[in-house]
């Protein structure tokens, strides 16, 4: 279950008909620019297709899963989808990014919703090994007669309660040039 006070990361990916790509990004501006009034919105980058492709991707950010449903319901969200069935193939195809990749902002500029994979893997192996040490130690001193399948319960809750809430948002702001590669933002607003 989702927490409703979590920034949420939304990937849209919607092909355009050939032709109608300078129309589809006209709309794409437009629908940007207002969506700025929106409670919640924290922006949206928008990745052009690749070449031979009509294919765009849009990230957007709320910073709550409420205000992204109140977007998803709004009645600027219905005029623009309206509209913009003229430029496009077919439906949009929409993820919503919920699990490990909270842990993770993506800098302002990126174009990719998730970082480097394998430094992903790293940092998350290097935060996990120092908690389980340390907090696994605690628990073991303060709650040494306790059943194991307690005490590794407790170990596991607080570690991700410090993941979540603490250490991976500090974590990844510190090291983001590190754990995002490179990349260049073709139109973004924020």
């Amino acid at each position: 279950m989702n927490n409703l006070n979590e920034t949420v990361t939304v990937v849209v990916t919607r092909k355009v008909k050939r032709g109608r790509e300078s129309q589809y990004e006209d709309w794409l501006r437009r629908l940007l620019n207002e969506s700025k009034s929106m409670k919640g919105y924290i922006g949206a980058t928008i990745q052009k297709p690749s070449p031979g492709s009509t294919e765009y991707t849009s990230i957007f950010r709320f910073d709550t899963v409420d205000n992204l449903r109140k977007f998803e319901e709004s009645e600027l969200r219905s005029k623009y989808l309206r509209e913009v069935v003229d430029y496009v193939e077919a439906d949009a195809v929409w993820k919503k990014y919920t699990g490990l990749e909270f842990w993770f902002s993506p800098p302002k500029g990126a174009i990719i919703p998730q970082p480097s994979r394998f430094r992903m893997a790293l940092l998350m192996i290097a935060v996990v090994f120092g908690l389980v040490v340390s907090i696994g130690q605690i628990v073991n001193i303060v709650a040494g007669e306790v059943p194991f399948y307690i005490r590794l319960f407790v170990t596991i809750s607080i570690e991700i309660f410090l993941m979540t809430y603490v250490l991976m948002p500090r974590i990844t702001k510190l090291l983001s040039k590190w754990i995002y590669p490179s990349s260049k933002t073709v139109v973004a607003a924020n």
